[in-house]
């Protein structure tokens, strides 16, 4: 088959064949004779085997496998009579005609050696040419636009992701960059009129200068060596094309056919037409069958071939779309000195109350968590003064067959049972109800633990006193509170860690005058406990997005600011991070469509090996239980969410956790480990702002990057590699949620569906590792790539 333009010579634009905008060829090729390629084409082998030889090399294709050639690249074609092989060739004069610096640019395309990274747009480029050659077969009343628009697809995909610096055919005295350059400039223009004027406008020198550079230079002046540069170029055209003396002439920038065959005579001393019956390879006869429309159509539609077609256009749902992005490159050089180890912070998981844990779904949630992520303490508020104690029953037993710790006890045995410690937060409002009663009950409470679980278990535990920035509350009321609770508290336990906490501005670098009897109980005082919340300085009724950059390091600024405050009191303790969130929205709508996976994971790696603990709420639904109402929440992160979801928290902790070996490269956006098996890095694009932005897809696709990332330093040799993604589209909950919501609500089924299908995609990858590693990540904001780089044992 040979499809020209859009199906007819003279009804796509008008012109004559060497007018036409793209030629579309289906063949059979056992062996083709060597040609000079017009324009850029594509070589795309459906079925069989194809060997392709060039000036340079030979590639070796097989089924599915796709490989550009450049304009006026010289090549060759070998193949089986079995194969069956689609060339799309588009002209020099159609994309000239949008794209200026086409002559300029050169393109490397070869399915099998393609950096990773550009699968998708190389899937993608299958797709369309499997999708043109289903348009062309159909042919209803559009065919010719669809066609048209396909071709100009595929040219935004190569000139946006395989496009390069086109280089000089010849370079001398390459140190000389003026040099190289005018060179460069000849050799990627040399079909169009230069002249040494204009040569000397663009490198800003005299006319007469250049001349002489040139000349002393090159040993030949800059005409004669212009005209050389043709002369190879027609000479190639001469031998591998049937173009007439005068076309070749034209077309490789002479002026007319006489100084074209001049200079050829000077050279070869013989006439072009001389030269062409006498050196013109002997064997030319191509063993080629290109198919009729006829014959194409019987071919195309047979089961084998609409087969095979119909893989391509169905072998994955993740296709590469062309959106406006960011363009990126990324170099990491692997230190020799490594930087110690990721030491991330304890988790604390909060619960609410403690009778919470006699629910059966949240036990599996917490030992998920323990499983998946790590966890050391279970947070609790309300632990006397709850509902979790029960009322003492009056009774006319003598051995009580009642007891007020009947709940408590069962929640502490599974803790106990799986090795996890209270986290307790107490109120200086709770205990001021009724102080006697509450320090009486918080007396029997721990007597009973004691007894029941031992002081080992016991010296575990954790207590914060607690309240907050802004309160009415005397300094030296607060003061008071916290001994007597601090002393009960070690009377009992002596080894139980007791802390305070600490509500520190972050404008002012202070705490309130009411809190300021910390400073002074620092022998009194095991740990510091404080909130760090990007939300605190983001004001969500404007819609700027200048502020929103204020979030960036907000937390981590926040705890240096709070230690070097500190150190100024001679005060060094633990930190624990209680409660924080990064940026989101303040509408149930915006807090889920603003993804923010990198966010968390960024703040998580920043406070490595800073921090003790950090606190998360364990779901949405206990979170906003604890205020009674349903109004979001901007205080604290979840990890799940109803139903088991598992929010963006869990997985970036994820993440985190998987993370194991030592550093050998960090920066704002990476993070790479080398471990016993080989190494782990960390890509993230991390987006601060305004969440109101992120129900509009136009704005977020302009904060979607394309990295090219080189590494260098790594052990050579072979690896496996297994890139999980982590972004809106692939793991996010919420985007699952909205799908296949409906105003009729969810049932069981669907929920579960949801839960199960929001995770990370895993892709698998082989690689040969040299000098440097070079690969393409495409992500969308806010979006995590982790790969785990594993060395193949031979």
């Amino acid at each position: 088959m040979t499809f020209n333009g859009v199906g007819m010579r003279t009804e796509v634009n008008g012109l004559e064949d060497h007018g036409l905008d793209f030629f579309l060829e289906l063949k059979r090729i056992e062996y083709g004779a060597p040609k000079v390629n017009r324009g850029v084409q594509i070589v795309f082998v459906i079925n069989g085997v194809l060997t392709v030889e060039t000036k340079s090399r030979f590639y070796s294709l097989a089924e599915n496998d796709l490989l550009l050639l450049n304009r006026n690249q010289l090549y060759q074609l070998h193949g089986t009579n079995d194969n069956c092989v689609l060339l799309l060739t588009i002209t020099d004069a159609f994309i000239d005609r949008y794209y200026p610096d086409y002559h300029r640019r050169r393109f490397q395309c070869f399915s099998r050696e393609i950096e990773m990274g550009r699968e998708l747009k190389i899937d993608k480029i299958r797709r369309l040419l499997a999708e043109m050659m289903i348009t062309y077969l159909r042919r209803d009343e559009s065919y010719k636009l669809e066609i048209q628009g396909t071709i100009c697809q595929i040219l935004l995909i190569l000139i946006r992701n395989f496009s390069g610096e086109g280089t000089a055919f010849e370079k001398i005295d390459a140190d000389d960059q003026r040099l190289t350059q005018i060179i460069d400039y000849m050799e990627r223009n040399y079909e169009q009129q230069i002249t040494l004027e204009e040569m000397a406008q663009k490198t800003f020198l005299s006319i007469g200068y250049l001349s002489r550079y040139f000349k002393q230079k090159m040993g030949m002046g800059f005409s004669r060596f212009l005209m050389n540069i043709r002369l190879k170029h027609g000479v190639k055209d001469l031998l591998y094309t049937s173009d007439s003396i005068s076309q070749i002439a034209m077309k490789n920038g002479f002026p007319n056919t006489k100084s074209f065959t001049n200079l050829f005579k000077e050279v070869y001393s013989v006439t072009p037409h001389e030269y062409r019956q006498t050196h013109s390879p002997e064997q030319q006869v191509d063993s080629i069958h290109s198919y009729h429309l006829h014959d194409s159509e019987t071919l195309m539609k047979s089961p084998e071939v609409l087969t095979k077609l119909g893989k391509i256009l169905t072998a994955s749902d993740k296709m590469y779309v062309n959106t406006e992005t960011r363009y990126e490159e990324l170099a990491i050089e692997l230190l020799h000195e490594k930087r110690g180890t990721v030491n991330l912070p304890e988790n604390i998981l909060i619960i609410g109350e403690l009778k919470e844990l006699l629910k059966e779904d949240v036990r599996s949630q917490v030992l998920m968590v323990k499983e998946d992520l790590g966890l050391c303490f279970i947070g609790i508020r309300h632990l006397v003064s709850g509902e979790t104690i029960l009322p003492t029953v009056e009774t006319d037993e003598r051995f009580a067959t009642t007891s007020p710790y009947f709940n408590t006890d069962g929640a502490l045995n599974f803790m106990k049972k799986n090795d996890l410690s209270l986290f307790v937060r107490i109120d200086y409002k709770e205990i001021s109800i009724d102080e006697e009663q509450y320090f009486n009950k918080l007396t029997k409470f721990l007597k009973h633990c004691l007894q029941v679980y031992g002081e080992i278990y016991l010296n575990t535990w954790h207590f914060i006193f607690y309240e907050p920035y802004y309160t009415a509350v005397k300094a030296k009321d607060l003061h008071r509170v916290y001994l007597k609770l601090y002393r009960l508290l070690k009377q009992h336990v002596p080894g139980i860690q007791v802390g305070v906490f600490l509500p520190f501005s972050f404008h002012d670098e202070k705490i309130p005058k009411e809190h300021e009897w910390q400073l002074e109980e620092g022998a009194r005082i095991d740990f510091i406990g404080y909130h760090g919340n990007q939300n605190e300085v983001i004001d969500f009724n404007e819609m700027g997005d200048d502020r929103f950059s204020l979030a960036k390091d907000y937390i981590m600024e926040k705890t240096n600011k709070i230690k070097g405050f500190l150190k100024q009191h001679q005060i060094n303790k633990p930190f624990f991070l209680v409660s924080w969130n990064t940026l989101s929205g303040n509408t149930r709508y915006t807090n889920g469509t603003f993804f923010r996976g990198a966010l968390v994971l960024k703040n998580v790696l920043d406070l490595a090996n800073e921090i003790h603990s950090l606190a998360f709420w364990i779901n949405t639904e206990l979170h906003e239980e604890d205020k009674m109402n349903l109004r979001i929440r901007l205080e604290g992160l979840e990890l799940f969410h109803y139903f088991n979801g598992k929010r963006p928290a869990f997985y970036s902790m994820l993440f985190a956790n998987k993370l194991q070996g030592e550093v050998v490269a960090k920066g704002q956006d990476y993070f790479m480990t080398q471990t016993e098996l080989g190494y782990q890095l960390v890509l993230m694009n991390c987006n601060y702002v305004n969440p109101y932005f992120s129900i509009e897809e136009a704005f977020l696709q302009k904060l979607n990057k394309d990295i090219r990332v080189k590494i260098f330093g790594m052990q050579q040799g072979e690896y496996q590699i297994r890139k999980y993604i982590f972004d809106k589209d692939n793991g996010a909950l919420y985007t699952n949620w909205w799908k296949l919501g409906n105003k009729h609500g969810m049932d069981a089924e669907i929920i579960d569906y949801i839960t199960r299908s929001s995770q990370p995609s895993l892709e698998i990858f082989d690689e040969s590792i040299e000098e440097e590693w070079v690969f393409y990540s495409y992500m969308t904001t806010n979006a995590i790539h982790f790969f785990d780089i594993r060395k193949v044992i031979e």
